[in-house]
């Protein structure tokens, strides 16, 4: 380890290997230090082990943030088929899921192995399983302390991501960087995260394991794709994607019936009168899903012996069930943070933070998030490269 860099990394994973890859192989002398023993953490357990790497359907209008237009330009320059060319060219097989979601056929490992051979070609130096200590700023150049050691930069890259699933060793320590150095923050908070219910609501639980497809909606956010009942709530894509946009107080609405028109449940009762209704909703849903449906209306009975208005009602109530959350399953599980380092304190073109030049923020350590599928990988090497270029 020499004293002296270009520019120093902190956060060996996603966002910080490729910064680091892309600023070496343009001749800088990178370092990378990271408190974990292992590169890519996140990266070997995403996408059930086979990383979720980007998404075809990469658009900023699938990203959260104070300002919705802040990753457009990294994500216009650096393209999920400039992604796909890297990972081609290492020879690692993918495929497509659903919805644009790419996935290596193989393990994630081959996604951390391509990035750490990547910083090899540009020269980059890692260390690992030490942290970052005593950082300061003073002339023009910042100062680490790395296992007894003090290097020197004129830039500084925090990528060190946000607090989710604290069990990988993340934490906020980005935040507090930025505070440091007088930069704001937005709140934090976890998102693509179970959510939980309590009240009468509970009896919910009981159909812990039971899914369906539906249409969950939170804000003005709406996502159809699975939603999933848990011992403690309510999981799946659906609904992880609607917590991002989830608020302490506000229901999310469910249809629990989307390919069902207006008037389904009186065509119903014209063809099939003596049907019973949790027989015939569980001719779309489980059967667990349909009793516990009908039980809540009230609509155990016999179609012919239920009014118009009533089947009206009920059509209205499935097709905009309001669950009431109580909070989230928290960082533990939630697949990544939103909120982080405002987006009005650095630069969409190179992420540098405007009051104190040579000091970038990229990564999950923004205040940008994707929406589950790949979203938040391709933000990661999106931001990442776009730092790069400026350092």
């Amino acid at each position: 380890m020499r004293g002296d860099y270009d520019a120093i990394v902190l956060g060996a994973g996603a966002a910080g290997l490729m910064c680091a890859a892309v600023a070496g192989q343009r001749g800088r002398h990178v370092l990378v230090i990271d408190h974990a023993d292992t590169p890519g953490k996140k990266i070997l357990i995403s996408g059930g082990g086979r990383c979720n790497f980007t998404n075809t359907g990469t658009a900023p209008d699938r990203f959260l943030s104070a300002n919705p237009h802040f990753a457009r330009s990294a994500l216009a320059r650096y393209q999920p088929a400039d992604f796909i060319a890297m990972v081609d060219r290492h020879g690692i097989a993918w495929h497509e899921k659903t919805l644009g979601q790419l996935f290596c056929d193989g393990s994630a490992r081959q996604i951390v192995e391509m990035l750490m051979g990547e910083c090899a070609v540009g020269g980059v130096e890692v260390a690992l399983g030490h942290g970052a200590s005593d950082l300061t700023h003073a002339d023009g150049r910042f100062s680490v302390s790395v296992n007894g050691r003090t290097v020197t930069a004129p830039s500084l890259v925090i990528a060190t991501g946000g607090p989710s699933i604290p069990k990988m060793g993340a934490t906020g320590i980005a935040y507090d960087i930025a505070r440091r150095f007088g930069l704001k923050v937005v709140e934090p908070r976890p998102a693509l995260v179970p959510l939980t219910l309590g009240g009468d609501e509970v009896l919910f639980r009981s159909l812990s394991g039971v899914s369906a497809d539906v249409i969950a909606t939170a804000g003005k956010a709406s996502f159809r794709e699975a939603a999933l009942f848990t011992h403690r709530g309510l999981s799946g894509p659906a609904i992880l994607q609607a917590s991002s946009y989830w608020r302490h107080g506000q229901p999310v609405t469910i249809d629990f019936l989307p390919t069902q028109g207006e008037g389904w449940l009186k065509t119903a009762k014209r063809e099939a009168p003596r049907l019973r209704v949790p027989r015939l909703l569980a001719r779309t849903l489980p059967e667990r899903l349909a009793d516990v449906l009908a039980e809540r209306l009230g609509l155990t009975a016999e179609l012919i012996n239920l009014s118009d208005a009533k089947l009206a009602a009920a059509e209205r109530a499935l097709s905009a069930w309001a669950f009431n959350p109580n909070g989230t399953e928290g960082y533990a599980k939630a697949e990544v943070t939103a909120g982080g380092v405002s987006t009005a304190e650095l630069s969409s073109q190179t992420l540098a933070a405007r009051k104190l030049p040579g000091l970038y923020f990229i990564g999950e350590a923004v205040d940008v998030t994707g929406w589950l599928g790949g979203y938040n990988f391709q933000w990661a090497w999106a931001s990442g490269w776009a730092a790069a270029q400026a350092l």
